[in-house]
């Protein structure tokens, strides 16, 4: 089958939720894919994040190949050493005791609430359940993480939804301190928003959340599923704040490609899991946590979250110069390699433009240029991003450069 006749199999069978997808990718390799006409492009959305090493890395590969050919699927009834083992990584990167596994970062945020709201329960009684998120933020598309978002569009259609969410702004704590009632139990947010346009917090907002989190008695969550996994220039973008949460939740670039999610607590709160209270079929199974042990190995090893960092200054300052006089661009703001280029028109076609010239990235809030490049990105793939996208930006006539 050639591309065409992929994309009139997916027109008559696939739901629409997507959209319609013009690119039919055939593979993969670092900061490039090809398409199944065999034209090459440059990624720097890596698949939302989740190719935080590039396509098909090396030792990903392997350790993939040599898990599927001894064991794929267990179940939870059992023990999975691959599992202990990544838990035992992960707690020993970061605040975290205990992890639980799960498959996507919807599944993990849904268990950090409930993990929230359990504990509170049984330290505090049944009037404590409600979970402060913040505008703009993205927490998942189940019915508990879609109501966690912030985002009347993401929730729009799916009333009634469940009860015990407010919102307050992001980076600003005074409005965060207002909505705190009796009834809140834990306060959960992106440390670097990406869906709500590639916003990083404040300093003084992570931390003022800590004490405010302290003073009353509530639990903090840290929603790194986009912004972790070294892409802010630490292994964990809250690392980089100076500021533990109670709860981490990640996901995406933990298995490079392959479904995983991890829910990471410290003990005295993880411990009011016990059997029963919360679990997964396919959570933390041997391919995923072999995957995601690779991926840990490889950004150890090569010192990964210093090279986002570098690689993210030096990004930003030749999109600096690029840009330089066109009034086209708002600002440019991120953390390490995630980067947002706000736009004072919208965004889509310039996105369209990139992809025709062989260069793969997204818009989000409708005029935020969301680039997310593998993080073994070079300075030449990243000065090709730079002067393509302002040569599309420089010819947008003045009388445009309106947010429409």
């Amino acid at each position: 089958m050639n591309a065409d006749t992929w994309k009139e199999a997916a027109a008559q069978n696939l739901m629409s939720n997507y959209g319609v997808r013009n690119i039919v990718l055939a593979r993969g390799k670092g900061s490039r894919v090809w398409d199944m006409d065999g034209r090459e492009y440059l990624d720097f959305l890596s698949g939302i994040s989740v190719n935080n090493l590039g396509h098909c890395p090396d030792r990903v590969v392997a350790a993939i190949q040599r898990q599927v050919a001894e064991l794929m699927h267990c179940s939870n009834l059992y023990l999975v050493p691959q599992q202990v083992e990544l838990a035992r990584q992960l707690c020993e990167l970061c605040f975290a005791d205990r992890a639980f596994f799960a498959n996507s970062g919807a599944e993990v945020n849904e268990g950090a609430i409930k993990l929230a709201r359990l504990y509170s329960r049984i330290k505090f009684g049944e009037n404590r359940y409600e979970i402060i998120t913040v505008k703009n933020s993205f927490h998942g598309r189940t019915l508990a993480t879609l109501t966690a978002t912030g985002q009347e569009k993401i929730q729009k259609g799916f009333d009634p939804l469940p009860v015990g969410f407010k919102y307050a702004q992001f980076n600003d704590l005074e409005s965060v301190r207002e909505t705190v009632t009796s009834s809140t139990c834990a306060i959960m947010v992106e440390p670097v928003q990406g869906e709500g346009g590639v916003t990083p917090a404040t300093p003084e907002f992570m931390s003022g959340l800590r004490e405010l989190c302290d003073k009353h008695q509530l639990l903090l969550i840290f929603d790194e599923i986009q912004c972790g996994m070294a892409r802010c220039g630490k292994m964990f973008a809250h690392q980089a704040y100076g500021v533990e949460p109670d709860i981490m939740t990640l996901a995406k670039a933990l298995g490079n490609g392959l479904p995983i999610g991890a829910l990471l607590a410290r003990e005295e709160v993880a411990q009011v899991f016990q059997p029963g209270t919360h679990g997964s079929t396919f959570g933390g199974g041997p391919v995923v946590c072999a995957a995601a042990l690779a991926v840990i190995e490889e950004m150890r090893e090569n010192n990964i979250s210093d090279r986002a960092l570098q690689m993210g200054n030096y990004f930003v300052g030749q999109l600096k110069n690029a840009f330089a006089g066109i009034p086209a661009v708002k600002e440019i703001r991120g953390l390490g390699l995630m980067i947002g280029v706000e736009l004072t028109i919208q965004g889509a076609d310039v996105v369209k433009q990139c992809q025709e010239k062989g260069v793969l990235l997204n818009c989000t809030m409708g005029n935020v240029l969301r680039m997310l490049p593998p993080l073994t990105v070079t300075h030449e793939e990243c000065d090709q991003v730079a002067n393509l996208l302002a040569t599309i930006l420089k010819d947008v006539p003045a009388a445009e450069n309106l947010a429409k």
